[in-house]
């Protein structure tokens, strides 16, 4: 691709750097006469729609925006089977470079580079587009010290927030929970990897860290943010509330668009620097100095009171008044007296004049007595029986023996599960179970399941999926591809795309290198019945070197492969029509990529000098030696080089012969 002209108008001057889509060149604008960069699609990609079209939607996304901190796009097309990408060229570093050179940045670059990033995607998302692939590598620093974003290949409008059916776009460390967990995203998804650079730039290294792309997410989805702080003491406190603040899981904690957060980390750069922001809104809560209270306490902010006597009505019972519902007859002093006809102590009778009269009311009394007690019994038996059925219905129609039909949770959010399960007075607990169909962080179902009935009080499992689950991976690299593919099969997983290229490594069939569907290459676990994805070697290049042009091309045709004219050079090493250089395309070589011939012409032809004779052989011999001849000579001349003179030369002194050829040398000596 170096050196070739695109579209009669951009010139290839050399590779920049090579991404899984693309590879982009550094090449010059002849109309303009200025540097670029052209993005050029990768061959085996171009005949894929969906590649194409997500190539294409880079250059209308860029397009779109004219901001500082965004790479500017001049052009898009088409050039034979190749697609291309012109944006404008920055030399410089990636973010990514200078964190592996630096490890990790201080806060005033951290400040600088984030109001650079946060300037670019504001402007992105004031114009409806949100990035989708925000992170370091994407993040440009020119030399000249201007920051800008690049890469909006994933860029999609608001609107088209969806990224079902197909595996998620993006670096899984910058992906937010929502966009792993339900695949959609929106201007706060940005928000989330912008959190997420800032704690790289503060602390050196990523919050969340795993051997598996799932182990990754699982902890986006889960594990509470740490602060950058704990790892890097220096960190102040307003940027770690800043990254807490954009890295909230619920998206709508976090701020709704890359404005808001660029307001906020300018007010706390001012904070940093002594000049705290007045926006009361945005001030922190701060301790007052004693003297700022209001000396009224009653009226002044929340505080902490002093235990204050009451006074009024109630004093005279705080200060031991009996209880109101119960009266004191006596003659202590301030109590009251006891009033007319009250009794004394029960069982005090008082006797009658008459013995008779005693006796008969003493009878009565007993009969009375007699009655009462019968009574008694009577209604407390009939107290206990209306407790016990009382009791027995509550019991199962409103207490522990009612019963319950548990109603469908599943879809819900785990914590909406258990609390729709708590209010109908069963005990719900969390479960985390693997599931193919349901996405991670979802709701399965319960276990007992929906239309269930159990009694008050039962214990409900609410099964939460964590996405697939986790299985081991065989040795796929070294076997042959239908070997590979039934392994995969086996292991329960299922087969993703079959890549094949040349390969010196491994013979024609065998497996190079298998991948996930992030393309990383396979660990220890994998995700069950996940796309396994096999690159299979097609052999070495065909050696063409010393062959005819025709037998060269056919040699390459035999493999799928395309040799084309090159040029026709001299060359000393292979004689006239035979191929002396095989021109490989760059990156991986795929059936029908073209291989450059360029064939030898012979030796290049040498004129004999035509004003040797009569010279020195001192001057002579130099002469010819540089000429590339076959000197044959008398050996003597060499001993006394300026004695002997060249009489004469065969082949003659104007005569055209190949380089290489032998020449004769007479002498005279004077």
């Amino acid at each position: 691709m170096i050196g070739r002209l695109i579209d009669g108008r951009y010139q290839v001057r050399s590779r920049v750097a090579r991404g899984g889509m693309a590879t982009v060149y550094l090449a010059t604008d002849l109309r303009l006469e200025r540097q670029v960069a052209i993005k050029i699609m990768h061959g085996h990609l171009a005949d894929d729609a969906a590649f194409k079209e997500r190539f294409v939607q880079e250059a209308r996304s860029a397009a779109r925006l004219a901001h500082p901190n965004v790479v500017n796009v001049f052009d898009q097309g088409q050039d034979a089977e190749i697609a291309y990408l012109v944006m404008e060229y920055l030399p410089g570093v990636t973010l990514r470079d200078l964190l592996k050179d630096y490890g990790k940045l201080t806060t005033e670059q951290t400040v600088d580079v984030m109001d650079a990033v946060l300037g670019g995607l504001a402007a992105a998302h004031k114009a409806g587009i949100v990035h989708r692939d925000l992170k370091p590598e994407n993040v440009l620093l020119a030399d000249d010290g201007r920051i800008k974003i690049s890469d909006f290949g994933l860029a999609r409008a608001v609107s088209a927030n969806t990224a079902t059916g197909q595996a998620l776009l993006g670096t899984i460390a910058y992906l937010s929970p929502e966009l792993l967990t339900r695949g959609t995203a929106d201007a706060r998804s940005d928000i989330y990897a912008a959190g997420i650079m800032l704690y790289e730039m503060l602390v050196g290294a990523q919050p969340y860290v795993g051997e598996q792309p799932m182990a990754i997410a699982f902890q986006h989805a889960n594990d509470q943010m740490p602060t950058p702080s704990h790892a890097n003491p220096e960190v102040p406190e307003q940027l770690d509330d800043l990254v807490l603040w954009a890295t909230a899981k619920n998206p709508d904690e976090r701020p709704t668009d890359a404005r808001e957060m660029l307001d906020r980390l300018r007010t706390a750069e001012h904070e940093l620097v002594g000049k705290r922001a007045k926006n009361p809104a945005t001030s922190r809560t701060v301790v007052l100095p004693a003297d700022s209270f209001d000396a009224d306490l009653d009226h002044a902010q929340t505080q902490v009171l002093e235990e204050r006597r009451r006074t009024g009505s109630m004093s005279a019972v705080n200060q031991g008044s009996p209880t109101p519902s119960t009266t004191v007859y006596g003659s202590a002093a301030g109590l009251p007296p006891a009033p007319p006809g009250a009794r004394g102590p029960v069982g005090a009778a008082t006797p009658g004049p008459h013995g008779s009269a005693a006796a008969t009311q003493a009878k009565i009394a007993q009969k009375s007595s007699t009655r009462r007690k019968r009574g008694f019994w009577i209604f407390g038996i009939v107290i206990v029986i209306a407790a016990l059925l009382g009791g027995t219905g509550w019991y199962f129609g409103a207490g522990p023996g009612a019963m319950t039909t548990v109603p469908d949770v599943a879809a819900m959010a785990p914590d909406d599960a258990v609390a729709t399960l708590a209010a109908l007075d069963l005990e719900a607990s969390r479960v985390d179970t693997a599931n193919l169909e349901v996405p991670a962080g979802s709701v399965i179902g319960t276990d007992p399941p929906a239309g269930s009935s159990v009694r008050n009080g039962s214990a409900i499992s609410v099964l939460v999926s964590i996405g697939p689950a986790m299985l081991p991976v065989p040795s796929l690299a070294g076997l042959d591809e239908a070997a590979a593919q039934t392994a995969i099969t086996d292991a329960g997983f299922t087969v993703g795309s079959i890549t094949k290229y040349f390969s010196d490594d491994a013979e024609a069939g065998i497996v190079l290198v298998a991948t996930g569907a992030d393309g990383a290459a396979l660990g220890a676990e994998y995700g069950e019945r996940q796309p396994v994805n096999l690159e299979v070697s097609l052999g070495s290049v065909p050696g063409v070197i010393g062959q005819t042009l025709d037998e060269a091309k056919a040699t390459l045709a035999a493999v799928g492969l395309v040799g084309v004219d090159g040029s026709q050079d001299f060359n000393d090493e292979y004689p006239e029509g035979q191929v002396y250089d095989a021109i490989l395309p760059e990156g991986p070589i795929v059936e029908g990529d073209d291989i450059t011939l360029n064939v030898s012409r012979g030796p290049e032809p040498v004129t004999v000098p035509s004003d040797l004779n009569g010279k020195l052989w001192s001057e002579v011999k130099p002469v010819l030696v540089d000429l590339g001849f076959s000197l044959q000579y008398n050996a003597v001349a060499d001993a006394f080089p300026d004695t002997f003179r060249v009489s004469a030369t065969d082949p003659a002194g104007g005569a055209s012969v190949p380089r290489g050829s032998s020449i004769t040398i007479s002498f005279s000596v004077f």
